[in-house]
């Protein structure tokens, strides 16, 4: 079975712009423009009793052999999340039926059969890495009729079934706007949040996403997601960076709040090989302030806005900020999210 990245095409090229590149490929001067990244882009590591449980995480993980998002993904957070017993796994596949030009998971049109082990295979792991709020997120499976809607669901009932102390978050497809589907797999499952990232503006959709996905289908999954089940909390998440401007963001949020959704990430787009998107922008922190207090004021219940944020960052730490507790910028903070409610980090 082979996998392959989306790619970006490069452009038709005349003699003389070869020639002004001495030959060099269209990959190749893609290299060369990469932009670096900005000197704000650091974080520091957890101390004490948070220490501690990142360490015990950790072994947990590696003498298991257990796999996550976290480490496989190489997420700037993991240090963060870990000490606050939050992890993140991925289900249905390591490759997805999508193409989208941001994300580095391989893409296949037919995927290997579904491994009817996972639920328990999930459930064992997440037993034994000793968390307490676990996000499983999922691969595109169009080829399912279902979108793999009641493969997801099996896997969440076992784990709920083994560990039903721990809090599960759902960082779900669109199932190709597949609302029946949505409908089976929400319910009575026992989990606090559904999460469905809209990845970018609606304007870059056709530049970011696959053609099968777009902002109007997610939002229509959200929307229908909190209507079925109005007692979740509804999440999604925002890339900057990918050519957008800010009041795009601005306007997205809105139509998001709109739909119902109580919980928002924002964060930085980073180009995962040569071969994908480049990057357009590198907003600095002060801009994602701005949209942290923006957020706030249209009425999200939880906000996580900053260069180094992604869709899962502190998930179990947000979760309890929408249901009234302190806002995760202000706890512990570690310079990954920015706000003016803690305006010592990073502005």
């Amino acid at each position: 079975m082979s996998t392959r990245l989306p790619t970006v095409d490069g452009q038709n090229q005349s003699i003389d712009d070869i020639l002004r590149h001495n030959g060099k490929s269209s990959l190749e001067r893609r290299r060369e423009k990469r932009k670096r990244l900005p000197e704000w882009f650091r974080t520091s590591l957890p101390t004490g009793d948070s220490q501690k449980k990142f360490n015990d995480t950790k072994s947990n993980v590696h003498e298991h052999g257990l796999h996550t998002v976290c480490e496989e993904a190489r997420c700037p957070n993991v240090h963060d999340c870990w000490a606050r017993g939050t992890a993140t796994f991925m289900i249905a596949g390591e490759v997805c039926t999508r193409g989208c030009r941001f994300c580095a998971v391989g893409t296949i049109k037919k995927p290997p059969e579904l491994n009817p082990l996972e639920p328990a295979e999930l459930a064992e792991a997440i037993e034994k890495m000793n968390i307490s709020h676990a996000v499983i997120t999922v691969v595109n499976r169009d080829d399912l009729p279902d979108g793999g809607a009641e493969h997801y669901r099996k896997c969440l009932l076992e784990v709920n079934s083994r560990t039903p102390e721990v809090g599960l978050e759902l960082l779900c497809s669109d199932l190709e706007g597949n609302l029946d589907a949505l409908e089976s797999l929400l319910e009575d499952l026992p989990i606090k949040v559904f999460a469905h990232n809209v990845e970018c503006v609606p304007r870059l959709d056709s530049q970011v996403r696959d053609p099968r996905a777009s902002f109007e289908q997610s939002l229509t999954i959200l929307t229908h997601a909190k209507k079925l089940r109005p007692d979740l909390k509804i999440k999604s998440s925002i890339m900057v960076g990918l050519g957008e401007k800010d009041e795009e963001i601005v306007d997205a949020m809105k139509l998001l709040r709109d739909a119902g959704v109580d919980m928002i990430t924002l964060g930085q787009y980073l180009q995962p090989s040569d071969k994908h998107l480049s990057i357009d922008r590198f907003p600095e922190p002060k801009q994602f302030a701005e949209w942290d207090k923006i957020a706030r004021d249209l009425g999200f219940k939880a906000v996580a806005s900053g260069p180094l944020v992604r869709s899962s960052y502190r998930a179990g730490l947000l979760f309890e900020e929408a249901e009234g507790a302190e806002p995760v910028v202000t706890r512990e903070s570690t310079g990954s999210a920015v706000s003016y409610l803690n305006p010592t980090k990073n502005l």
